[in-house]
């Protein structure tokens, strides 16, 4: 799959997901096979580009592959900004939210609540595009909600607007993540798009990947929620996608990934900041091996040294069984 002038390894993407694509776990599903993985989305608000929390998640220097940062707002003059300072700080690609649900992205009328007004889709798309020399791409949802599914309409104003690649979660804004995604919008959009399409929404496994690719004739999947605690998860599906058998992880190779995960998050935010990062990170993992006791688990969240944190999560896995998973 090409976006613009790169050729992705493979067609499986790591989503941007606000406060878990940091640097440590881009490293991670990179390490795994992901095609391409996402900055966590970036506010064009100028007067925040160089707060120290927007620096981080801008931080870009240790990516080892296409580096592709998402920014998130409604004004294009503050998006176009955006996107030229983040391209200046490195970004070979530029993503576009409109896609993200939550009530106080919406409230200020960006992310999926920008698929009311077309066109200022439009005249945002228009104005990133024309401010930088790198592809930019969008992430949208299906619609504002049910009623209202516009994506085919979007897909239309992207092309025209010089967008390389649109990403669509199979869910409208007003369904959040409840219920079940649909395809059969993406498949809709697939069929008129000139562009790659990247299908999005509840792939959670390799054999489902291949069954939403098949089923929209989407470019790609783009892989969410299902890789935390599970990053791996991205050699799974390529290795089905290319009819290659792959032998599950051990627990002594999750407890490996696990130990170094933590040790990237004490290293990237500093002892104190990574304790407390890392917890909600351990609890996906445990939550993907098997229910914790309530007192591990309460010691895992309560510790504050990072010494601690990895004995107590090294401990834990002399409660499971030793197979594979």
């Amino acid at each position: 799959m090409k976006i613009g002038p790169y050729i992705l390894p493979n067609n499986v993407i790591l989503a941007p997901m606000a406060g878990i694509t940091d640097r440590p776990f881009r490293q991670l599903c990179s390490e795994f096979g992901a095609g391409l993985v996402v900055s966590e989305m970036l506010i064009s608000n100028t007067t925040l580009q160089n707060h120290p929390r927007t620096l981080k998640k801008a931080d870009l220097s240790a990516d080892t592959g296409l580096r592709s940062v998402q920014i998130l707002g409604a004004d294009p003059a503050q998006m176009a900004a955006a996107a030229k300072l983040n391209q200046q700080r490195g970004a070979q690609i530029i993503d576009i939210n409109m896609g993200c649900p939550a009530k106080k992205v919406c409230s200020t009328a960006a992310g999926s609540a920008l698929l009311r007004d077309e066109p200022l889709v439009a005249r945002i798309l228009e104005a990133v595009v024309a401010a930088v020399d790198i592809p930019v791409t969008l992430k949208i949802r299906t619609g504002w909600n049910p009623q209202n599914r516009n994506a085919v309409k979007i897909a239309r104003i992207a092309e025209q607007s010089g967008i390389q690649a649109l990403t669509i979660h199979g869910r409208s804004r007003a369904c959040k993540f409840e219920g079940h995604a649909e395809y059969e919008t993406i498949k809709s959009v697939k069929q008129i798009a000139k562009i790659p399409i990247i299908a999005n929404g509840d792939i959670d496994s390799a054999d489902k990947a291949k069954q939403v690719l098949d089923y929209t004739g989407a470019d790609a999947v783009m892989i969410g929620r299902a890789a935390q605690g599970r990053p791996w998860i991205f050699r799974e599906i390529t290795a089905n996608l290319q009819g290659t058998p792959q032998t599950p992880l051990s627990l002594t190779e999750i407890k490996t990934v696990i130990a170094r995960h933590l040790e990237n998050l004490y290293s990237f935010y500093g002892k104190d900041t990574g304790v407390r990062i890392a917890r909600k990170h351990i609890g996906w993992y445990f939550d993907r091996l098997g229910a914790l006791p309530a007192a591990q688990k309460l010691a895992i969240n309560q510790a504050q040294d990072t010494r601690l944190q990895l004995d107590l999560v090294d401990a834990s896995f002399n409660l499971f069984s030793p197979r594979a998973t």
